[in-house]
């Protein structure tokens, strides 16, 4: 007596779950440009490691003898594997099973990923290709009633990611709770012209009155921009190692602290360019990206969000092998003015690095919250005071460095000031609650329309405020604790990392209210 018989009928049903919707519909993925769902786990994932989970799930007929007569595999590719050698849990969808429809999908195998991954303290990454649980007309022929919504598993993702890091690429059409999906992640990638996400599809925006393509309602052009999703990339080749580099800056958990590597980068070095790389006019910009790459270790700059508020420049980097997370002002958008948008991507930015315990590093330049009728229409204030309350909320170390403006409220939010301030002011700092220029001629406008020689006087007392705005005027009262030689920047922030490593404990993040 053996169990032969049925481990034969197993192989027979795992080798017709390989072929996914069949060759057709495989010929069509392909045809599109697209990897098929397994070979995306095989080029993500460590070689070898994966091992599959629930891989004969599956809708099956069967003859009047109870033999199988055919089987379809359901909509996903699950089980965990190993990514930089780290154990990491894989939920892929398979857009070659009906486009990933609802009717074809068992919602069960992705709850079941998200327990594992939460449980077990493992990060998930899904591959996100069709409406993976949106719904589908035509499954009302077959079951002839409708029902009134619910979303099953969705408080296990919001439970997850209050635990483990969740990452999600769309890797093609995204729609409903595909679409949820990969906005609910603490990163998210799309494809330039492969990937689209919208809440429904273009034959529901038709009957709206809308006629648009796929990539008109929802391209990258759209949801990279708008920060619906974090980063946008050209092939799905880059996709996969935006994940792989994301999570080597994470821990695998909320328990966990992230891991140091070795160190590969001199902690002493200093770049001379870094003296001038400010121009003293005070007006002209610069750009944030090389301060970075001269103060953090070589070549661990990762940046987020690159197309979308673009006045903040946010990533991951790494300082003397310590995981860090990176803000820093960018005055070639607006001169670095905090829009809207610029605020929702501080808040993101602070809670990933509060979450999974990342000391800050905020290279600030910030004129302020933007001004006028399209920052107030786009909701400004709202935004800014919870960017504020975010950095206020963090519970880790952050050290800022003043590279030129801090002005007004937004300029306040460089760190949580009512801790130690960690803070270092180069002497291109220009600091206050308003910023002078426009300010005198307000402030004077008596004067100056009484003056004799009303362009003479306004020199006169741009020239005395000057003088007073002086960085070494604020250090002169300790408002500023320390100006430095730009050029010492990363020797001094390789030592706050070291001091920040010891204060942050593994553990649950919890913020209060936010406004």
């Amino acid at each position: 007596m053996s169990w032969k018989k049925s481990i034969e009928e197993l192989r027979r049903r795992e080798r017709l779950s390989e072929k996914m919707g069949g060759e057709e519909p495989v010929e069509r993925q392909r045809g599109r440009g697209k990897l098929t769902v397994r070979e995306r786990v095989a080029f993500l994932v460590d070689p070898g490691s994966f091992h599959e989970i629930g891989k004969i799930a599956g809708k099956a007929t069967y003859g009047e003898d109870d033999e199988l007569e055919s089987f379809s595999p359901s909509t996903s590719v699950t089980g965990r594997a190993t990514l930089n050698g780290k154990s990491t849990v894989i939920l892929a969808d398979d857009f070659t099973v009906r486009g990933g429809a609802s009717d074809a999908a068992i919602w069960q195998k992705m709850v079941q990923m998200i327990k594992m991954a939460t449980e077990y303290r493992m990060p998930l990454v899904q591959m996100i290709d069709g409406t993976g649980g949106g719904g589908s007309v035509k499954s009302l022929e077959k079951d002839p009633r409708t029902y009134i919504p619910e979303t099953p598993g969705w408080n296990e993702i919001v439970h997850g990611m209050t635990q483990v890091p969740f990452v999600s690429l769309a890797l093609g059409p995204c729609a409903g709770m595909g679409a949820g999906r990969v906005a609910a992640s603490h990163f998210s990638v799309m494809v330039k012209e492969l990937s689209q996400i919208f809440v429904a599809g273009p034959p529901v925006a038709i009957a709206l009155g809308e006629d648009v393509t796929k990539e008109e309602l929802g391209g990258w052009k759209i949801q990279g921009q708008n920060g619906t999703v974090d980063n946008v990339v050209d092939s799905e080749a880059d996709a996969f190692e935006a994940a792989r580099r994301f999570l080597s800056y994470m821990p695998p958990s909320v328990h966990d602290l992230p891991e140091r590597t070795p160190p590969s980068d001199d902690p002493q070095r200093k770049e001379e360019f870094l003296l001038s790389i400010v121009p003293t006019d005070g007006k002209t910009p610069y750009k944030p990206r090389k301060i970075i790459e001269a103060t953090v270790d070589r070549h661990s700059f990762f940046e987020i969000g690159h197309d979308w508020g673009r006045g903040m420049v946010c990533g991951l980097a790494r300082i003397d092998g310590h995981a860090v997370g990176i803000l820093a002002g960018d005055p070639f958008f607006l001169d670095g003015a905090w829009t809207a948008d610029v605020c929702d991507k501080v808040t993101r930015h602070m809670d990933l690095c509060s979450m999974f315990h990342l000391p800050v590093i905020h290279l600030v330049d910030c004129p302020g919250f933007a001004v006028g009728v399209k920052a107030e229409t786009a909701g400004v204030t709202r935004a800014g005071v919870r960017a504020m309350t975010a950095i206020y909320q963090a519970n880790v170390p952050v050290c800022s460095v003043v590279i030129r403006k801090a002005y007004g409220l937004a300029g306040s939010a460089m760190m949580n000031q009512s801790k130690t301030k960690w803070r270092y002011c180069w002497p291109s700092g220009d600091w206050g609650s308003l910023p002078m220029a426009g300010g005198i001629e307000a402030a004077f406008r008596k004067e100056l329309a009484e003056a004799e020689d009303p362009d003479a006087l306004k020199d006169q007392l741009y020239r005395k405020f000057d003088a007073i705005r002086s960085p070494f005027r604020t250090a002169e009262s300790f408002l500023a604790e320390e100006i430095i030689d730009p050029r010492d920047t990363r020797p001094l922030l390789v030592d706050f990392v070291h001091h920040a490593v010891r204060v942050i404990d593994a553990g649950e993040f919890r913020h209060g209210y936010r406004p």
